[in-house]
């Protein structure tokens, strides 16, 4: 490694982790991720150099964020949504595909290709979402942006909405789940397996590297195997790579691109909003699932906010916490796959880039 790369390296480890830092302080949502983001962007706009943070930082970042939300799975959490997860993963389902049909929708007025306005909408991780659409040839930077405005706008919105219609209640009925118990240090040895397993299957399948790290490590959490906890260090250098790295495919052009369409993008965000509220409305009528469990439960992101406003009205955060995790292994696992078919399915799609 040349003293150039290295040097490049740490001037995108200080930026990244002051940014963080910063957004910590500010209280906004994902500060790790959204920190490094934003100011390695601001950084390479202003400054004009373009840093040089290797691949293997940010599959590192994602496969450390893998492994972290695997070990959610327990077979607690299994016995918890089995009762729901038919109903729960139709409804989903129904929000996936009101999602698909909007993003392609909106393209045949704006400049933005399919792929793109497609991972653009899906209510998954953004870091997911991005790598999953890079894997199909779509506008890493774009989905970044717009994947940031849906979650901004889900943050700044479902919280407020459910506190008001439903009112603070409490939720002190629901005790907090504990995951993970083991402390040896032999026990994080087991995090090698789906650490090779998300480096194997990296270019086999879209996403591969989060999907190896977070299935597997699901697999080996609902065994008997007792697997240690990842300590929160850890897991904010991981968000602070995936960031950082993400931050860099993001040129000041390209904002001036996504910029012409913010509003668009809000306006199919309020939509799947809205959406999400009336099919949890629906999961609530025909199941025992509460009404603020429910909407809470199907609600497209971001997972810890959507646990904590639960508890504050009156939901029950373990449910709402197995459903979201649900949701989210459903789309990591399966749409990217299912939408590679179909963008695949002719010889010669008609793609726009911009």
């Amino acid at each position: 490694m040349s003293f150039k790369v290295i040097f490049s390296l740490i001037e995108a480890a200080l930026i990244a982790v002051v940014g963080g830092y910063i957004f910590l302080l500010l209280n906004t949502p994902l500060p790790w991720i959204l920190g490094p983001l934003t100011f390695v962007i601001l950084w390479q706009g202003f400054t004009k150099r373009i840093l040089d943070i290797p691949n293997y930082i940010r599959d590192s970042g994602f496969i450390i964020l893998g492994i972290y939300f695997g070990l959610y799975f327990t077979k607690e959490t299994l016995k918890m949504v089995i009762p729901y997860l038919l109903p729960y993963i139709g409804v989903t389902c129904l929000l996936i595909l009101a999602c698909i049909i909007l993003g392609m929708l909106v393209t045949r007025w704006i400049r933005v290709d399919k792929v793109t306005s497609v991972f653009s909408c899906i209510p998954g991780g953004l870091s997911e979402m991005a790598i999953a659409s890079e894997s199909l040839k779509g506008n890493v930077s774009l989905v970044i942006i717009f994947q940031t405005i849906r979650l901004v706008t889900v943050l700044f919105t479902i919280p407020p909405i459910m506190v008001y219609f439903l009112g603070n209640t409490g939720g002190r009925n629901y005790q907090q789940v504990v995951y993970t118990t083991a402390t040896d240090f032999m026990d994080y040895l087991w995090f090698l397996i789906p650490v090779v397993v998300s480096v194997l299957m990296r270019n086999k399948i879209p996403a591969g590297i989060i999907i190896g790290a977070l299935g597997v490590t699901a697999l080996l959490n609902v065994s008997l195997i007792e697997l240690a906890s990842i300590p929160s260090l850890i897991m904010n250098a991981g968000q602070i790579a995936v960031g950082a790295s993400l931050g860099k495919n993001i040129l000041f052009q390209d904002l001036k691109v996504g910029g012409k369409y913010t509003f668009v993008y809000f306006g199919l965000s309020i939509t799947i909003i809205g959406i999400s509220f009336g099919l949890g409305a629906l999961l609530a009528t025909f199941t025992s699932l509460d009404l603020a469990t429910a909407m809470l439960g199907i609600a497209p992101g971001g997972f810890f906010e959507m646990v904590l406003t639960a508890y504050n009205v009156g939901g029950d955060p373990a449910v709402v916490s197995a459903l979201q995790l649900s949701r989210i292994l459903l789309i990591v696992l399966l749409v990217p796959i299912i939408l590679k078919w179909w963008f695949s399915r002719k010889t010669n799609p008609k793609i726009t880039s911009k």
